[in-house]
């Protein structure tokens, strides 16, 4: 590729098989942590993207035109999807995803307590989770890092990790993400450009797994009747505030027959030593009843 006379070496995105017995969580970690993000091909089935693609069709036809034009206007957006859709629950909790959300994003912190030295183990939480439909005429999004909203320094990067599902085939004509691999390790002195970019083409049922600081953002759908449909999972380190107030968007009623495992993904549970605790105790308890080795006593 030459850009301005220069000539540029075109970067790849890894592809791993989640149907292959011998694609392990480290491997898929380690490249992530290495180029920035991956593609994992096959990590929901066929059949669990089409009825996800059911359950999101109602919340995609009534969405309204985002007022900040950061989406465009022929974009469809539905969110709070661990509420409304049984599909996305079990696309959150498969196991590989889950492996890999743990490994980028766990933390493990000493401080001292009096005289004591105390060690902490804190697993990640739900940020967002956001679907889009985006129709023919959509125009691309600015390159960007997902991971603004936490204003991070270098030294805490990972702070998020996203993973986006194709319910429908995705390709560079119809709107395929565009990812910089590698942009993870850019200061902030450097800005992307648009050309150092590859799209993230996707059959269905396929992924792009790319950290909060990967740079980023949606293609232009150039086709004139093909529709790209995705579901994003962002997830972040469980001390910091999530960018969708899953609180509200699953309110405890709503988080009751939830498994503990995507009640505590959605951030009910504590960060220890204590963040997120309710009248000074774990809600897990207090909300659900929940006692186990992650309950933590105040």
């Amino acid at each position: 590729m030459t850009v301005a006379g220069q000539e540029f070496t075109t970067p790849k995105l890894v592809h791993f098989d989640a149907e292959n017995p011998e694609t392990k969580s480290d491997a898929v970690v380690e490249t992530i942590r290495r180029d920035g993000g991956v593609i994992v091909q096959n990590l929901i089935s066929h059949e669990l993207a089409m009825q996800i693609k059911q359950e999101l069709k109602p919340h995609f036809d009534s969405d309204r035109i985002d007022p900040t034009g950061f989406f465009p206007e022929t974009t469809k957006r539905a969110s709070g999807l661990i509420a409304i859709s049984p599909g996305c629950v079990k696309y959150l909790t498969k196991p590989l995803l889950i492996d890999v959300v743990n490994g980028l994003l766990s933390s493990t912190y000493s401080f001292w307590l009096g005289k004591k030295v105390r060690t902490v183990h804190s697993k990640p939480q739900i940020s967002s989770t956001t679907a889009f439909r985006v129709n023919p005429g959509g125009r691309a999004q600015e390159l960007h890092r997902d991971d603004a909203d936490l204003h991070p320094r270098e030294g805490d990067w990972p702070v998020m990790l996203g993973c986006i599902v194709a319910i429908s085939k995705i390709t560079h004509e119809n709107g395929a993400t565009q990812v910089i691999p590698g942009s993870h390790v850019w200061g902030p002195e450097r800005a992307p450009e648009v050309h150092e970019a590859i799209p993230a083409e996707l059959e269905i049922g396929d992924a792009l797994l790319f950290l909060g600081n990967t740079y980023h953002g949606g293609g232009a759908n150039v086709t004139k009747d093909e529709v790209r449909e995705n579901v994003g999972l962002f997830f972040t380190k469980g001390f910091y505030r999530q960018s969708e107030n899953q609180y509200l968007m699953v309110p405890p009623e709503a988080a009751r027959p939830l498994s503990t495992q995507v009640k505590r993904l959605l951030g009910y549970g504590i960060s220890p030593p204590g963040n997120g605790f309710y009248q000074y105790q774990d809600p897990m308890r207090v909300l659900f009843g929940v006692e186990d080795e992650e309950t933590v006593d105040l």
